[in-house]
């Protein structure tokens, strides 16, 4: 009876811890594809999972900061997915690398031509972004999820400091520092061009040791063939002096 009881209580225990952390799981929510530095380009992805088990998830609005605009804001194509780019003057222009922006991207949609989302998957849209602000450690997207039987689900309550997480939290995506001489980390053509400077050294050095390695086994067999040599001697000598 008490076996039964604790393994009742150890069931019970591990469905809450399930529940209590099911929310956090399901949300929609944007991360960067490597390093989101400030003052450069990322690739980001909204990672949207569906939590209905009775309805998919036929739209993704996400809506872009107005405080820090990004001015390039590229999708990627996606099959079954129709895609739109709203850009909007802004209310009060800002300044942006010394040139003066009254512009910016406001929101992107993502409508679905087929089946969507369906229940117990999830789906990433990604989007090249940038210029991203120098002078913020994070970007707040709000977002809404909407669902084939209509249901919209608003993913826009901010975080506050010292406060437990909202219940539909809005995606946030953290920026790094740039890097010690002051420009992006793994921004435009340099990180190109470095990511090539990389591979062709790679290049060089697996060939310079590969060279090494068959220039090792040549001498090798060289001498082996020259101590096979030396014993055959060595032995036709032995019986010349027997003879002798």
């Amino acid at each position: 009876m008490k076996a039964s009881r604790l393994a009742a209580a150890g069931a019970l225990a591990a469905s809450a811890v399930v529940v209590l952390s099911s929310p956090a799981l399901a949300h929609v929510s944007v991360q960067s594809e490597g390093t989101a530095a400030k003052g450069g380009y990322a690739v980001v992805d909204f990672k949207v999972p569906n939590e209905r088990d009775d309805a998919s998830t036929t739209k993704l609005e996400v809506s872009f900061p107005t405080d820090h605009p990004l001015v390039s804001v590229l999708p990627q194509p996606m099959d079954g997915w129709r895609v739109e780019v709203t850009r909007a003057k802004l209310a009060k222009p800002v300044e942006l690398e010394g040139e003066k922006i009254t512009e910016a991207v406001t929101k992107v949609t993502w409508t679905a031509d087929g089946k969507g989302i369906q229940p117990g998957y999830f789906q990433k849209f990604p989007l090249s972004v940038g210029a991203l602000p120098k002078d913020t450690d994070e970007l707040v997207f709000k977002a809404l999820q909407t669902y084939s039987d209509k249901e919209v689900v608003r993913w826009i309550e901010v975080q506050q400091d010292g406060q437990a997480e909202p219940e539909n939290p809005a995606p946030v995506l953290t920026l790094s520092d740039a890097s010690a001489d002051g420009r992006s980390q793994g921004s435009g053509s340099e990180a190109s061009a470095a990511k090539t400077g990389n591979t062709a050294a790679d290049t060089s050095a697996s060939a310079s040791a590969d060279s090494s390695d068959t220039t090792a086994r040549v001498l090798g067999v060289v001498g082996i063939a020259v101590g096979t040599l030396g014993v055959a001697y060595g032995v036709l000598a032995g019986r010349r002096r027997t003879d002798a």
